[in-house]
């Protein structure tokens, strides 16, 4: 199944959700997956409101959690908390939504983090082994999300990863883009992973930093690397309707 991501839905409000939903449809994705940020975050409030526009129009639905202001290895204890909050929160939304997956980012490094790395590893652990419990809770898969080449971020190669989620039930969405701007080594990840990877998302770039450029359109070797994706969901994460639409063109021009 392969899907396309609120990266590409430009409206501030929800008005025109519906429409774009339709044109998402009408170029063949299977479900969209919907990003709970600002200004769109998944609430109790407008659960409806995705539940019926996706269903009128056949569309299944993967969620990205929200992850702007929040860390979840935080060594400030109510940022933490919050952080967690928001996260269970959006797990026990995606479920009843019957979401495929839900995608969140590990923690990231501060300051004192940098210090404590000890400390660190293990505050971020034990978030994750909460997060963990929450998934098999509500019966959602969570992936944990490698990240790109960016100062403060956690997890922008497999070993660091593997380290994060080692011994904990927890499960991986495989972010091709962002590993396209760190090692490259797709083969690596996806050996260490596996069948650990429950998500994939899809986007391109020049190597140097994260573009979510339309597939096809910077250097990520899509003819070696598609081929060993697991079979998975796998979400477009490009910024617009015409960047999906040249991205699946690209993508059956491979098979």
């Amino acid at each position: 199944m392969i899907g396309l991501s609120m990266t590409a839905y430009n409206e501030k409000t929800l008005k025109s959700f519906e429409e774009w939903v339709k044109a998402a449809r009408e170029l063949g994705f299977d479900f969209i997956e919907l990003v709970s940020e600002w200004p769109h975050y998944l609430t109790r409030d407008n659960i409806s409101f995705f539940r019926e526009v996706l269903g009128s129009y056949g569309m299944k639905a993967t969620v990205h959690a929200p992850f702007s202001d929040l860390n979840i290895a935080s060594f400030n204890e109510r940022i933490r908390k919050a952080s967690l909050e928001i996260i269970r929160d959006t797990i026990e939304l995606s479920a009843e939504l019957g979401a495929l997956a839900v995608t969140i980012h590990p923690g990231h490094c501060s300051p004192v983090s940098v210090k404590n790395r000890g400390e660190y590893l293990q505050i971020h652990r034990e978030s994750l082994r909460r997060i963990a419990r929450w998934s098999e809770e509500y019966g959602v898969k969570v992936g944990v999300e490698n990240m790109p080449r960016f100062p403060i971020l956690d997890a922008q190669n497999c070993d660091r990863l593997a380290e994060i989620i080692e011994g904990i039930e927890i499960r991986v969405t495989f972010d091709v883009g962002h590993l396209n701007t760190t090692t490259r080594n797709f083969d690596r990840f996806l050996g260490l992973f596996g069948r650990r990877i429950v998500h994939v998302h899809l986007h391109d770039n020049s190597g140097n930093k994260d573009e979510h450029l339309p597939v096809g359109d910077g250097i990520v070797p899509w003819k070696e690397v598609l081929p060993k994706l697991p079979p998975v969901t796998r979400a477009l994460e490009v910024n617009d309707l015409e960047s999906a639409r040249r991205s699946l063109e690209f993508l059956k021009s491979l098979h």
